[in-house]
C-alpha cells in the first residue's frame, strides 16, 4: 500500500451553516451545526487514506479530553498518529467556521496548539519514513516540519509543502521542499504577484510549483515548463477543506507515480468534487457509493 506522512496541524472544527455571515454586533441563527476533526495536514492525511493510501499524521494532540476526538477520527481511517506533544493537557486548537448559502466560509481559529517549543518533540523518525513515497508539511509546528522534511529528503522521499501562508521558518523549510502547492494568500516578503512567488520558490530550489486560487485556474511551473490548469466547474455547496483535500489527493496521485501536472489535474477533480458536499468527508462517502452498491449487488446475485 502506498505510504504517505503528513506533518502539521490538527484542529477541532465547529461548523455552522448560515444564510449569510454575521455582521458586527449581530447574531445569526444557524441551520445546522457539525463538529469535525480538521487542520491542513489532518484533512490531507484523511484524503490520502480515502483514496487508498496508508497515511501517518505527525501532529500535536495531547491528553485533554477533547483530544480524544482527534484520536478516534484517525483510528476510524486507520491513520497512524505520531503525537508531537503527548503530555500537553490544555484545550486543543478549535476553529469556528461559518459556511454561507454560496458555499463560502469564514474561519476563526486558534492556530497551532498552544504548546511551547520545548513541549513539542520534533525528532524525525527514520524508520517510519522508510518505504514512504510522499511527505507533506503544512508549516505548523515549524521545527517538526523542518526536521521531517530534512530527514525525508535525506532518504530521497519527495517533500510537498502546503503553502497556506508565509510563516517564520518557511525560508529554511524550503531548502528541503521538492514540490510547493501554495494558495494565492501565500506571499513571501517582497512578493506582490504569483509570478514573483513562483520565481522565489524556484530560486529556493523548489522543483515543482503550483498556486491555487479557488475556482480560478491553477498556475504551475515545473522545470522549463509552465502554464495553467482549469479547475472543474461544480455546483458549490461548501468549500471548507477543499485546499486540504487538494493537497492530500495530489500526494496520493504523485506517490503512485503520476507526473506533476497529471497529479495536479487529478487533485483538482477530487477537490472540486468535495465542494459539492457539506463538510470535509461526505465527498468520499458519495464517491464510494457506486462501488459499494455494485459490491452489494454482486453479493445478492451470488446468494
Amino acid at each position: 500500500m502506498t505510504q504517505g506522512i503528513f506533518i502539521g496541524l490538527s484542529t477541532i472544527d465547529v461548523v455552522y451553516d448560515v444564510d449569510a455571515f454575521p455582521k458586527a454586533n449581530a447574531k445569526v441563527a444557524a441551520h445546522s451545526q457539525d463538529v469535525y476533526v480538521g487542520g491542513p495536514a489532518t484533512n490531507a492525511a484523511i484524503t490520502f487514506a480515502h483514496l487508498g493510501g496508508q497515511a501517518s499524521l505527525v501532529t500535536a494532540v495531547g491528553r485533554h479530553p477533547l483530544a480524544r476526538m482527534v484520536r478516534d477520527e484517525l483510528q476510524k481511517y486507520s491513520i497512524q498518529l505520531v503525537d508531537l506533544s503527548p503530555g500537553f493537557d490544555e484545550v486543543p486548537a478549535i476553529a469556528s467556521v461559518c459556511v454561507d448559502r454560496k458555499g463560502n466560509r469564514n474561519v476563526v481559529s486558534a492556530g497551532a496548539l498552544r504548546a511551547s517549543s520545548s513541549d513539542v518533540h520534533a525528532e524525525f523518525n527514520a524508520a517510519l519514513c522508510k518505504g514512504c513515497r510522499s511527505v507533506l508539511v503544512d508549516g505548523h509546528y515549524m521545527q517538526a516540519c523542518q526536521a521531517w522534511a530534512k530527514g525525508a529528503r535525506g532518504q530521497n522521499v519527495a517533500v510537498v509543502l502546503d503553502g497556506g501562508s508565509w510563516k517564520e521558518g518557511t525560508a529554511e523549510l524550503l531548502k528541503y521542499v521538492q514540490t510547493a502547492i501554495c494558495s494565492a494568500d501565500f506571499r513571501p516578503p517582497r512578493c506582490s504577484s504569483k509570478e514573483a512567488v513562483i520565481q522565489l520558490l524556484k530560486e529556493s530550489g523548489v522543483t515543482n510549483v503550483a498556486i491555487t486560487d479557488g475556482a480560478q485556474p491553477i498556475q504551475f511551473a515545473s522545470g522549463a515548463s509552465s502554464g495553467t490548469l482549469r479547475v472543474p466547474e461544480v455546483e458549490v455547496v461548501d468549500t471548507m477543506g477543499a485546499g486540504d483535500v487538494f493537497h492530500g489527493a495530489y500526494c496520493y496521485f504523485a506517490a503512485i507515480g503520476h507526473g506533476f501536472v497529471e497529479a495536479l489535474a487529478e487533485a483538482a477533480e477530487i477537490a472540486a468534487e468535495s465542494c459539492r458536499y457539506n463538510g470535509t468527508r461526505a465527498w468520499a462517502t458519495a464517491r464510494l457509493a457506486p462501488e459499494l452498491a455494485a459490491r452489494a449487488s454482486s453479493m445478492h446475485a451470488g446468494a
